[in-house]
């Protein structure tokens, strides 16, 4: 087989890295791809996600077997809904399934219509009439931007003014190019992330992971893309998870075909465990960053003829590691998720038990890796603990030369407490 994946990060990197194990691939190409996956054998092609008929056109002349799309904004801009056109084999969701994603709105009417449990909420389009029921509400709120922002349309407001702020800015200045935003009570709990792959009505779990939002150690600072994560969260109850398949990932799958918007592609429930029970924060219709890079070292079956299996229509083998945890720890560009600048030297890609999966970089005119985004890598690796795997992963960042760079050092902290 000869695949092809869609997108340019750290998600990708991962994607495409455990599709070329497989021993049935040849190849695994990048569109765009960075240049930190060229390490891994895997092939980037320049075209950008944007460029449809141009990546249709290479997948037809290199006979790619199949295609995974990694981002959000593909799905949104209905990538998916062309390849098949075109009659080819791709994996994610179409542009009306995606929008479980790129309209925050829509997701919370699945929710109602199918009595999934999720916070409280609001739409506004009005400023003045969503500034009354903030104010009626306190803080702290939650803000959302009803569409795509990139990881920095939700706010959780910790003062009125706050939320107020937030909310002229997406209403009244256009800061997303959006008109609504979703109010929500905010919920106390803890965090963790559920993926699926779906292929219409057949759902396989994958196992648990936990994301680090805050840019900075103690869940301090602004939100981000991700600083970190880990899989699976030891201290999650089993029953908890079959709670949130049951009362979460069931109905929203069979809804999705309700709805004839039947679901193809990676569901990512963002759930919370709240005193009544996991609550849905957010929907999102393909693989989460940075948890990609911690589950899929976790799949001991062959990741390719899985996805192959699952297109179809056959029933896909899944196995994955029973013991231990993967922990991966994001290095960012100082100033992320604010201005950074790029340009900065990184530092030599990791061999043995750490893997490195690279995200915002580029190389330089004499071929060295150097920072072009926020985040910038990724170091992963697996032990029997958490406080293991910290140990591995932390020694090694000491040992390099971070400057213009910085992570946070209490990634899965929580598993520890």
């Amino acid at each position: 087989m000869k695949l092809l994946v869609i997108g340019s990060g750290g998600r990708e990197h991962a994607i495409a890295k455990k599709l070329l194990d497989s021993p049935e691939v040849t190849a695994v190409y990048a569109a765009p791809g960075n240049a930190g996956m060229v390490l891994d054998g895997i092939e980037t092609i320049a075209i950008n996600i944007d460029q449809h008929s141009e990546l249709i056109d290479f997948v037809k002349s290199n006979d790619i077997t199949f295609t995974f799309v990694g981002p959000d904004d593909a799905l949104a801009a209905g990538i998916v809904d062309d390849f098949e056109t075109a009659g080819l084999s791709v994996f994610g969701p179409t542009k009306r399934a995606a929008e479980l994603e790129w309209s925050k709105d829509f997701a919370k009417q699945i929710m109602n219509q199918y009595g999934v449990p999720t916070a409280d909420h609001k739409t506004f389009n009005d400023f003045s009439q969503a500034a009354t029921y903030i104010e009626s509400k306190g803080a702290p709120i939650v803000i959302k931007a009803d569409g795509l922002a990139l990881g920095k349309g939700v706010v959780v407001a910790e003062t009125v003014a706050q939320a107020l702020d937030f909310t002229r800015d997406v209403l009244e200045n256009n800061k997303f190019g959006k008109s609504r935003v979703i109010v929500e009570e905010f919920l106390d709990g803890e965090e963790f992330s559920l993926f699926a792959f779906v292929k219409h009505d057949k759902f396989y779990m994958m196992p648990t992971a936990q994301d680090h939002k805050r840019a900075y150690d103690q869940d301090k600072g602004p939100n981000t893309g991700g600083m970190g994560a880990y899989s699976p969260v030891p201290h999650l109850p089993q029953s908890v998870v079959d709670t949130a398949v049951e009362t979460i990932i069931k109905p929203v799958v069979n809804g999705m075909i309700n709805e004839g918007r039947p679901y193809t592609g990676i569901l990512y429930a963002g759930l919370i465990l709240t005193a009544d029970g996991p609550k849905v924060i957010e929907f999102n219709a393909r693989f989460g960053d940075p948890e990609t890079q911690v589950i899929l070292p976790r799949l001991i079956s062959d990741f390719a003829i899985n996805m192959r299996d699952l297109l179809a229509d056959k029933t896909p083998e899944f196995t994955w590691l029973n013991g231990g945890v993967t922990l991966g720890v994001v290095v960012a560009s100082e100033g992320y998720p604010g201005d950074y600048s790029k340009g900065v030297k990184i530092p030599e890609k990791t061999t043995g038990d750490i893997t490195t999966y690279y995200a915002g970089v580029t190389a330089d005119a004499r071929g060295q890796l150097v920072t072009n985004g926020g985040r910038v890598y990724l170091l992963e690796t697996s032990a029997d603990t958490v406080a293991d795997a910290q140990a591995i992963l932390y020694k090694q960042l000491k040992e390099q030369d971070t400057t213009g760079l910085f992570y946070r050092n209490d990634i899965g902290d929580k598993a520890n407490v």
